[in-house]
């Protein structure tokens, strides 16, 4: 309750800037409002239909309006091409984190708490204009006392408060529009919101960032074509990130890159190889490649250039099991092997097992070919991943937030290599990691290094062999081993055999009474026989024949 005049407030905030860009109608649905949904129609502007323009700029608009947690979520959604149109998603891929910066002298106090002593005694020198400025941190450069420059990285004062606050009004209208709202079941916003809370908490925590970082740098820390600053972590905190300041020229300013003598098609093949390596060999991807978190350092004398990446919030991780059945896919794809395709999507899960392969084989084909058989530069991959994730929706698919953030990650890359060079192969450049991955991950190789190392297991559990196989033949013995299962499959198997028997056991008494019934009665008008004084007893005989055979046909599933 002592939350509930901040939030009445905050939809207050909300309702104003709904109202003006004509969205006022989706609060009045809330179940705190609904009460006085009528006063929707006593407002003025609601008397009239006024043109408010497409939908799209205006959602947009109310997002940069409410704030930077709402510029986060419209990010966010605007990875969800499953879930959106079109217009909507190209509009919120629009959205810019620009927030403007908080005073310079507040993030020297919140370096100060965290230190708990002055600046002075940790930098030599502290800048308090931010170098740059986003919704969840601020960055100023420092200098250490040994000369070094670095970034210091602030956690924005009251941000987790203000997160928490909006993150609970967003939930409301997440169930709200799950209630009421004839799509809300089907695109489940609530489970788009749990999954934004654990995206931007995440980000809040300085130390997981530069744990990230670090990650990244020991996997790529002999490599020539990537460079990632190193974290000071004696002088990081849960809300201070300190890394080495790094120089370079950003990805996007063609010109510069031109006149700094730069192969952009080099560049391009490059960063699509840096890339897929990081998901197939490492299985741990930036997830966050736009070009403000992308520089290039140019090689010195005529050398090759060298990336160097920042921001380390958002990662993305894949599993063995995703790793394998994503490259034998792109491998299909690459082949056009459309029913490889479609049988990988119902082996791995992502859609149900009871897909029919070959309806689904025909979906993918209708997509991919006219895709395909245009030119190389024509060929895009988001908008390939889009069409797929469009079919395969018809198909019941769940897509997995790991995939969502591999094809948003993957659109980015191809969005900037194509600014290098128009005519990136993206297929061909990635073939050489994918085939690579396989030979590693599914040959002999495979299986040479998967028994190198789980002999020092099994080696280890050697001596336990002997002493476990006496205890389970005194078991067995005993018998004290039972098989148990719990396959839906044999438990429907059981439960009709067990049905069949029952129905067959009322089926022969029932009609074993029904035949003696008749035999005996056509005793009855015999002479001397002993049942003829008993014409009832047989009518009685063959009614209990006849409600087991009834019974038997009513006997239901248990």
């Amino acid at each position: 309750m002592m939350h509930l005049p901040s939030h009445f407030l905050r939809v207050l905030t909300i309702q104003r800037v709904l109202i003006r860009h004509g969205f006022d109608q989706i609060l009045f649905a809330m179940p705190m409002l609904q009460p006085l949904r009528f006063v929707r129609y006593l407002l003025p502007w609601n008397w009239t239909r006024p043109n408010y323009g497409p939908r799209a700029p205006r959602i947009r608009a109310v997002l940069e309006e409410l704030g930077p947690l709402f510029v986060k979520l419209g990010q966010m959604l605007s990875t969800r091409r499953d879930l959106l149109p079109d217009d909507i998603i190209e509009e919120l891929s629009k959205l810019q984190d620009h927030v403007p910066p908080f005073p310079g002298a507040q993030a020297r106090e919140i370096v100060e708490r965290a230190y708990g002593k002055p600046v002075g005694e940790v930098f030599s020198s502290f800048d308090e204009q931010p170098l740059a400025s986003a919704s969840i941190a601020q960055v100023h450069v420092a200098q250490l006392q040994d000369g070094r420059e670095v970034i210091v990285k602030v956690v924005r004062p009251g941000i987790r408060r203000t997160i928490e606050r909006d993150i609970g009004l967003m939930r409301l209208l997440a169930d709200t529009a799950e209630r009421y709202w004839s799509r809300g079941r089907l695109l489940k916003p609530a489970r788009v919101v749990d999954e934004f809370e654990k995206t931007i908490l995440d980000e809040l925590d300085m130390l997981r960032e530069a744990a990230n970082a670090s990650q990244i740098r020991r996997n790529f820390a002999h490599s020539p074509d990537l460079y990632v600053p190193e974290i000071h972590w004696g002088l990081s905190r849960p809300n201070v990130l300190v890394m080495e300041r790094i120089d370079g020229i950003p990805i996007s300013n063609i010109p510069a890159l031109r006149d700094a003598g730069v192969d952009l098609e080099h560049l391009a093949k490059t960063g699509v190889e840096l890339f897929f390596t990081q998901v197939f060999r490492d299985h741990f991807f930036h997830a966050d490649l736009h070009p403000g978190n992308l520089f290039v350092r140019p090689g010195a004398d005529g050398g090759l250039p060298v990336f160097v990446l920042v921001d380390f919030g958002i990662m993305g991780s894949l599993s063995e099991f995703d790793q394998r059945y994503l490259a034998e896919n792109f491998h299909a794809f690459l082949e056009r092997d459309y029913r490889r395709v479609a049988e990988l999507h119902v082996e791995s899960g992502w859609v149900p097992k009871e897909t029919r392969v070959d309806d689904f084989e025909f979906a993918i084909r209708t997509v991919c070919e006219p895709i395909f058989d245009r030119p190389v530069r024509e060929i895009s991959i988001g908008q390939l991943l889009v069409r797929l994730f469009q079919t395969a929706q018809r198909f019941h698919m769940e897509i997995l937030p790991q995939l969502l953030l591999l094809q948003k990650t993957l659109v980015n890359v191809e969005g900037i290599g194509r600014q290098l060079d128009p005519e990136l192969d993206l297929w061909r450049t990635a073939r050489p990691s994918l085939e690579s991955w396989m030979r590693d991950r599914v040959g002999l190789r495979s299986l040479i290094r998967s028994t190198r190392e789980s002999v020092p297991r099994w080696i280890d559990r050697l001596p336990e062999l002997p002493g476990l196989a006496f205890d389970v033949l005194d078991r067995l013995k005993q018998g004290r081993i039972e098989l148990a299962t719990h396959d839906q499959i044999l438990d429907d198997i059981r439960r009709e055999i067990r049905n069949v028997h029952r129905r067959l056991s009322y089926s022969v008494a029932g009609a074993g009474l029904i035949i003696a019934a008749g035999v005996l009665h056509s005793m009855v008008g015999e002479p001397g026989s002993s049942w003829a004084a008993y014409p009832a007893g047989v009518w009685i005989l063959g009614g209990v024949g006849a409600l087991m055979l009834l019974r038997a046909f009513l006997i239901r599933d248990v």
